[in-house]
């Protein structure tokens, strides 16, 4: 398997985790604030991330030099601010798709969200002026069609949909922003810095939006480690990794996959139900994710070859 197919693997797991994450995150946000949610959710990720970080061996004394550009290790100059500003974006995502949660529906947040399928290719070819293979320009609206057919389900507009809709824009600048700066660190290091700089925003957050909630009731925390071991820390590792070898644009259409396990994971865990409509609108997700691999666009920088 190439590096680039081993990064398309990793982007595709993230997916599923993340998809089964609406309907947890639905049903604890009946006890729990966002904010304290969240937090929680992060701090629980970080201690995950620790032992691995205390774990990684030290470099042989005889080892070559490193070379210049490849990443370094923990103390390593402008990993912190990287890493702090890549925080930033994620607690912006976190956040406004918690929020989002509370008033609409797992299966239409997952639309919304999918939205950053559209709007990372717009934003790097404004942001970038980075032309599109025309396969990829053929994918988006397979992509935006069968998210709609699986997800939308119709009704009024609740204010959910605009914090949803707010999710898929701050994800869309995480992930134009982690694939500019995913080669210069080492992936752990890096990962653990996100994390941790989502955890402190997050307390603050919740230390004044909600004082007297911090303390999650005892029914909260199996899916409060659920959500911080395998779908926070696990997923924002792998996708640190993933994201070296897979271009941002291509990233976007194998996240475009998360509505179709969201609605899977949504209907065994809360009864939420799609039909014959639902069915067809994965199909094109899928022909869409297809479409994208397929696409010889090259990848604007070198692949980092330190996955430590």
């Amino acid at each position: 398997m190439s590096v680039q197919a081993r990064g398309v693997v990793l982007l595709v797991l993230v997916t599923c985790l993340w998809g089964s994450t609406f309907a947890v995150v639905k049903t604890l946000g009946e006890t729990l604030p966002p904010a304290v949610l969240i937090a929680w959710r992060f701090l629980i990720a970080a201690v995950a991330l620790l032992p691995l970080l205390l774990w990684r061996p030290g470099r042989a004394p005889s080892a070559a030099p490193r070379a210049a550009g490849a990443p370094g290790g923990w103390r390593e100059s402008g990993l912190w601010r990287d890493g702090a500003v890549l925080g930033a974006w994620l607690i912006a995502g976190y956040g406004t798709q918690t929020i989002a949660l509370q008033t609409t529906s797992a299966n239409r947040a997952a639309f919304f969200t999918a939205l950053s399928v559209v709007l990372v290719p717009v934003w790097l070819v404004f942001a970038q002026r980075r032309r599109m293979p025309a396969l990829l320009w053929t994918a988006l609206p397979l992509a935006v069609a069968g998210l709609a057919l699986l997800s939308w389900e119709g009704g009024a507009l609740v204010v959910g949909d605009a914090w949803a809709l707010a999710c898929a824009v701050t994800y869309a600048g995480f992930i134009v922003t982690l694939e500019r700066m995913a080669h210069r660190h080492a992936a752990l290091p890096f990962t653990l810095v996100q994390v941790l700089t989502v955890t402190v925003l997050a307390w603050v957050w919740a230390a004044l939006s909600a004082p007297g909630q911090l303390w999650p009731p005892a029914g909260a925390w199996a899916p409060l480690l659920y959500l911080g071991v395998a779908a926070t820390a696990a997923t924002t590792l792998m996708q640190t990794v993933g994201q070296r070898t897979v271009s941002a644009a291509n990233a976007s259409l194998i996240y475009a996959l998360e509505p179709v396990t969201a609605t899977l994971f949504s209907f065994l865990l809360i009864g939420e139900r799609v039909g014959l409509r639902g069915a067809l609108g994965g199909l094109l997700v899928v022909v869409a994710t297809v479409l994208s691999q397929r696409s010889d666009e090259p990848h604007p920088e070198t692949p980092a070859v330190q996955a430590s």
